[in-house]
């Protein structure tokens, strides 16, 4: 063999030598994986860190939450025709857990509230309006249940009592729940409760809140037992104000205005806009957020379809979209009755009726076009406008003051009542309403107003109404109509969230 072949047989048989270059790019790939299992291995543990902190955060703020029984909400209640919600917000000067310091009082003291308001949330989630209801204001308290598990009468007492209902120190929100409902016709979603010691520390966490004080403020007028005027406790303008201070400025009702609640009303409505203005400012961050909802948690005691904070959380962020200036409070209308107040009618149905087809203040259409679309209500459902319908009453039983009830009905939904009266016989099983020619759609509007009520046409013109017993034992009650705006003395006195915090601060 020639050597040339020797040296080529010699170089297929011997391996192959890497070079450095080789050797370099090897070393930088082994590196590189390295590099990358290092960090994926670093995301997954961060990802395994946030969702356990996370469960943490979860875990703890379900803790802070308290419930009521929800056996105390009565099964009488309205229906849910509203595609936006309702949630009922009571401020308690409970004296358990430390309130007592801050309210006085006694700790074996009930529960009482000390204010009052129903928030409508509209579906389309970028309106909302809060109801203030006076403590002092007359009202039917339906039945409530009691700690022994029976279930008191119907009474008419102020509105601030029926939190008080079988004398609990922690005092009754399912009984307060059932009072706005028969008082609005509005289904309340949610209730949740404030106390005094839980106000204080979410006023600490926020860093406070701007308001504005009318006049200087003494100690006399917190408490008006006080011998003398005491120390000014607050000087006339704007401030800063957290925990014990804030809850003295939305507690303050002497010494401004004519000392009424309508007037701390007014500045509790001020005090809340700056509340909002001031977590909205702040931002929604989660280093804002949590310190908030952990007090938030600790203050409150919630209906069980808020007890959770997931449901909490969740109710919550779904009125972020919400601003400022569509965010409204208002009083119910009222009106003095001694020294107690009064509801104003008919512009409290107005309202109520605006709230449930979910009518903002002016009269718009906030019910949301990704609202949950609701049925439509049966014929038998819907409001009932008699507006030209003149109509005679006849009581066909031995039921006494039927005739009235019923021209009350009649009236209430805009019919002219031109007469009542006993019919010839009182022993009418069912109604009947007789009609002359061409009256026969009039008639049909007026039978709306009672059920199984039968139809007969006469010769003589004019509409007539015969009550049956059927009436006696079940009256009908047609739905009133729903105007489409609030009566403009009740929409005017509206405040909104981004509106100057030295204006409309007392009354008289």
């Amino acid at each position: 063999m020639t050597n040339s072949r020797k040296k080529t047989a010699s170089r297929r048989r011997a391996p192959a030598q890497p070079t450095e270059r080789c050797r370099d790019a090897s070393r930088a790939r082994r590196r590189k994986r390295s590099r990358t299992r290092i960090a994926l291995t670093i995301v997954l543990s961060l990802l395994v860190l946030v969702a356990a902190g996370a469960g943490w955060v979860y875990w703890q703020l379900n803790g802070n939450i308290s419930t009521f029984d929800s056996d105390g909400i009565s099964g009488d209640r309205p229906d849910d025709v509203s595609k936006g919600q309702n949630v009922l917000v009571i401020g308690s000067d409970a004296r358990t857990g430390g309130n007592s310091e801050l309210g006085g009082g006694d700790k074996g003291d009930i529960g009482r509230s000390d204010t009052a308001l129903l928030l409508h949330v509209y579906a389309d989630r970028k309106h909302a309006v809060a109801v203030s209801i006076p403590r002092d204001t007359l009202v039917d308290i339906p039945p409530c249940k009691l700690p022994d598990g029976s279930w008191t009468k119907t009474r008419h007492d102020m509105f601030n009592a029926a939190y008080s209902v079988g004398q609990t120190a922690k005092g009754n929100p399912a009984c307060t729940q059932n009072t706005v409902e028969h008082l609005t016709g509005l289904r309340v979603h949610h209730t949740i409760v404030v106390d005094f010691k839980g106000f204080a520390k979410l006023t600490d966490v926020v860093g406070g809140v701007e308001v504005c004080v009318p006049q200087d403020v003494y100690q006399k007028d917190l408490n008006p037992h006080r011998a003398d005027r005491g120390e000014r406790i607050f000087a006339e303008g704007e401030q800063n104000v957290a925990g014990q201070k804030a809850l003295d400025y939305v507690r303050i009702r002497h010494g401004i205005g004519d000392g009424s609640d309508i007037g701390r009303i007014k500045r509790q409505q001020a005090f809340i806009a700056g509340l909002i203005k001031k977590i909205k400012s702040d931002g929604l961050t989660p280093t804002k957020l949590l310190p908030l909802a952990n007090a938030a948690t600790k203050s409150m005691t919630v209906d069980p379809g808020l007890g959770s904070a997931n449901k909490l959380i969740s109710f919550a962020m779904s009125m972020k979209q919400i601003d400022l200036h569509n965010t409204k409070f208002i009083t119910i209308p009222w009106r003095y009755q001694g020294e107690r107040v009064a509801i104003l009618e008919p512009e409290a149905d107005a309202l109520w009726a605006a709230l449930k087809a979910d009518r903002t203040l002016d009269g718009k259409d906030a019910g949301g076009k990704n609202g949950d679309k609701k049925p439509k209500p049966p014929q038998s459902a819907r409001p009932v406008s008699g507006d030209g319908i003149a109509v005679a009453i006849h009581n066909g039983t031995t039921t006494g003051g039927l005739a009235s009830r019923a021209a009350k009905a009649l009236t209430d939904h805009g019919f002219m009542v031109t007469g009542t009266g006993n019919a010839p016989s009182q022993d009418h099983a069912t109604t009947t309403i007789t009609y002359g020619p061409g009256q026969k759609t009039q008639a049909e509007t007026v039978a709306r107003l009672f059920a199984k009520a039968g139809l007969e046409q006469a010769t003589a013109d004019g509409i007539a109404v015969t009550l049956g017993q059927s009436y006696a034992d079940n009256p009908s009650v047609a739905p009133s109509p729903e105007p489409t705006t609030v009566p403009s003395k009740v929409a005017d006195g509206a405040r909104s969230a981004d509106d100057d915090a030295c204006s409309n601060l007392s009354y008289g």
